[in-house]
């Protein structure tokens, strides 16, 4: 079995965060096809679910960089990696230092999710907080209420590029953290962060999914560093002509740009002309 994964923002997603016409329509073509295809994404499950209902994602998905992995089939999780309360401890103290907001991510009893957070201190901050509560499957509350036995899966934030940097630098000395950063989508002057677990990764998903579903073959999608762990796993890997330079410089082969359909494009011509 031959498996194309794709990571979502900057890659499959327009510059809207949206799945284009034609996307939409490539991916009929594929299910219909019988084409295997999945998600590896920094995103969560919450934030992606209704973007990709109806467009046959079927398989178990990857989300938060491979803190969990998702199954529609049965609508559980089959892989999860969480934070101790020390790492929480360790980021929460770097990110607040910089005088920026941390949203911490939780699942909890009855497998809801929460996102919590201390007073916000700018608009950006409170669009990123509305933009989460528009999600029914996630409740956005003051970081006071967070429950003691909450299972925390990452902590995200939103800053200056200084700032951001700054937080990253101070994660990168903890062992057992990693720290991936980009430029929000909503505003280029404002980078986002997002920082859990090292043992999560995009790559090691893939390892797990070849298990789990029997691999042959692995062609992946992405644009950032969070998808580099992914590429050093794939059988094939491409990057749009968006992408980081040190992606472009792992892929396989560098396509046309994500905001120009430039990943169904790609999949026309690999897998559906003459078919």
């Amino acid at each position: 079995m031959e498996l194309i994964v794709f990571d979502l923002d900057g890659t499959l997603l327009d510059r809207r965060g949206q799945l284009s016409p034609y996307t939409r329509d490539t991916l009929a073509a594929l299910s219909r096809r019988g084409v295997a295809y999945t998600v590896a994404t920094g995103r969560t499950l919450h934030a992606s679910r209704e973007l990709l209902r109806g467009h046959g994602f079927a398989l178990p998905q990857v989300y938060k960089n491979g803190v969990m992995i998702w199954n529609p089939a049965n609508d559980a999780y089959s892989h999860r990696n969480y934070l101790s309360l020390d790492e929480v401890q360790h980021v929460l103290e770097a990110v607040l230092a910089q005088r920026v907001t941390p949203f911490i991510f939780t699942l909890e009893r009855g497998r809801r999710h929460g996102i919590y957070h201390p007073p916000l201190q700018n608009d950006m901050e409170r669009m990123l907080a509305q933009e989460f509560a528009r999600s029914d499957d996630v409740r956005v509350l003051p970081a006071a209420e967070l429950p003691a036995d909450a299972e925390i899966t990452n902590i995200s934030a939103i800053g200056v590029p200084g700032s951001v940097a700054h937080i990253q630098a101070v994660i990168g000395g903890e062992p057992h953290l990693v720290a991936y950063v980009g430029t929000s989508w909503e505003d280029e002057n404002w980078h986002w962060i997002d920082i859990h677990h090292v043992e999560a990764s995009k790559g090691g998903a893939i390892d797990t999914l070849r298990g789990q579903l029997g691999l042959s073959r692995v062609v992946c999608f992405g644009d950032s560093e969070n998808d580099l762990s992914m590429f050093d796993r794939a059988d094939e890997a491409y990057a749009p002509a968006n992408a980081t330079p040190a992606v472009k410089a792992a892929a396989t082969e560098v396509i046309g740009h994500h905001d120009e359909d430039g990943i169904a494009r790609f999949l026309r011509k690999r897998f559906l002309v003459g078919r």
